[in-house]
């Protein structure tokens, strides 16, 4: 992969990234650390990319988000950052009100799960490229996806 392409690649899916690792870590700063980490190991990589290069960049992001979590203990997930869970629309204010119950059940769920549902939900990547992000089998995403579900029915008020 040329430099010129990566790069185009990059930009065209920072933003998402961003918004992942946010979604994923409640924190602003340690998710511009993560794609940092992320777009320069993939940068590193980029010989050896085959296939979809958002798929291979949200793995590599997902990674350094696991390799962080392993050597820093896991902060409190704020889904209430401006950047987390980002709702485009109108009334942007209002939108975010409404999505407050949905945040703060995104928090409380196992990471795993949450990450299968942002993915999904929030980036509308189809499963089989969540089983790639996440190195899992597309049967588990789809379990990790049918129990997040639930788990979050549990977490918000109705």
């Amino acid at each position: 992969m040329t430099r010129e392409r990566f790069i185009s690649e990059a930009r065209a899916c920072q933003g998402q990234l961003r918004r992942f690792l946010a979604s994923l870590c409640g924190d602003a700063a340690l998710a511009d650390d993560i794609a940092q980490e992320a777009l320069v190991r993939a940068y590193v990589m980029s010989d050896r990319f085959v296939g979809s290069f958002k798929a291979w960049l949200f793995r590599i992001a997902y990674n350094c988000f696991i390799d962080n979590l392993r050597r820093v203990p896991p902060p409190s997930v704020d889904l209430n950052a401006p950047e987390a869970l980002h709702v485009a629309g109108k009334e942007e204010s209002d939108a975010a009100f409404k999505h407050e119950d949905l945040k703060r059940a995104l928090s409380r769920i196992p990471e795993k799960e949450r990450t299968a549902i942002i993915l999904h939900y929030f980036e509308d990547l189809p499963v089989k490229e969540i089983a790639a992000i996440m190195d899992i089998p597309v049967g588990t995403v789809k379990y990790y996806l049918s129990v997040g579900r639930n788990h979050l029915k549990e977490h918000i008020r109705l």
